[in-house]
């Protein structure tokens, strides 16, 4: 099992989930964050951190079209390990439904 970012972190990327994380297992792209499933030891500790509620357990049904993605872009992006600055327009981002066309696919910056 493993958890996974979903739409509600596009756009919003607090990062706070990223400084918990005891295995790095987050990547970064320009307004989205990931998790690598391989890497993920299922701990859950990244869940109760983000402040946009992004992550889920893989088995919850909110995850079924994110898994995939979060695989995809883990293995493009550059790993995080630092909590970094939040876009300046974060807090009006978060909890914006309809946000998955909006996500680019362009590398962040670790």
């Amino acid at each position: 099992m493993t958890y996974v970012v979903t739409e509600n972190c596009i756009k919003c990327k607090f990062m706070d989930c990223v400084e918990v994380c005891p295995v790095d297992c987050f990547y970064v792209g320009a307004n989205f964050l990931v998790i690598h499933p391989d890497e993920c030891i299922d701990c859950g500790v990244c869940e109760p951190e983000c402040p946009a509620e992004a992550i889920f357990p893989d088995s919850d049904d909110k995850t079924a079209d994110w898994l995939e993605l979060n695989r995809t872009y883990a293995a493009q992006w550059p790993n995080i390990t630092r909590k970094g600055e939040p876009p300046a327009d974060a807090e009006e981002w978060k909890g914006k439904p309809g946000k998955k066309d909006l996500l680019d696919p362009a590398p962040g910056k670790a």
